[in-house]
């Protein structure tokens, strides 16, 4: 859950410090804005961190951030803390770093919707076709009796009624089971952008 709230907030964190860093805010103050913002988890990790900063129970700013990595689940999130420190540690170009970051978050997020989109191409039509198609052969399958009765019921058996409901009923309950499940696969696939 962590690792999917950090990459859905990591590019406007990223595209956040850029702007604000870019302006001419310092790092600690772009992280305490970043702290007081809504970007979920993040906000709530750079909270945490400058609150200990400005109490004074920390080793610095390079030790938390250094720690922050620790708890960090996504690739993505690692290596912009992984930016910060480096940047504390030996003063690099953090506004350049954060640009080429942000545009290659950017080019993930859009490969991940691209995949996203192709691997659920059929769906629609699998869920159209089942939704149509099955209650219409159902349907039918319950009209037997009544079009098998009379001269052409003679030269065939029929099973009794209650057994082509039970059968239609199923069917349908089926049916809907079949596309719940369809359309819970595709909601599991979803990269969550």
């Amino acid at each position: 859950m962590r690792k999917l709230e950090e990459k859905r907030e990591l590019l406007y964190v990223i595209r956040t410090l850029d702007v604000l860093m870019s302006s001419g805010v310092g790092l600690e103050a772009a992280l305490h804005t970043i702290g007081r913002g809504g970007y979920g988890i993040i906000s709530d990790d750079f909270s945490a961190m400058m609150k200990r900063l400005q109490k004074g129970n920390s080793k610095g700013l390079d030790r938390e951030l250094k720690d922050m990595m620790k708890l960090a689940e996504s690739a993505g999130y690692k290596r912009l803390l992984n930016t910060l420190y480096t940047n504390v540690t030996q003063n690099t170009d953090l506004v350049e770093t954060l640009k080429k970051q942000g545009a290659r978050m950017e080019e993930e997020r859009t490969d991940e919707v691209e995949k996203y989109i192709e691997e659920l191409g059929g769906v629609p039509e699998t869920l159209l076709s089942i939704g149509m198609i099955g209650p219409i052969i159902l349907a039918i399958v319950g009209l037997v009796p009544q079009l098998m009765s009379g001269d052409l019921g003679a030269f065939m058996s029929l099973p009794d009624p209650a057994v082509i409901n039970t059968v239609v009923n199923m069917g349908l309950v089926m049916t809907l089971i079949g596309m719940a499940l369809i359309g819970l696969k595709a909601h599991t696939k979803d990269p969550g952008l």
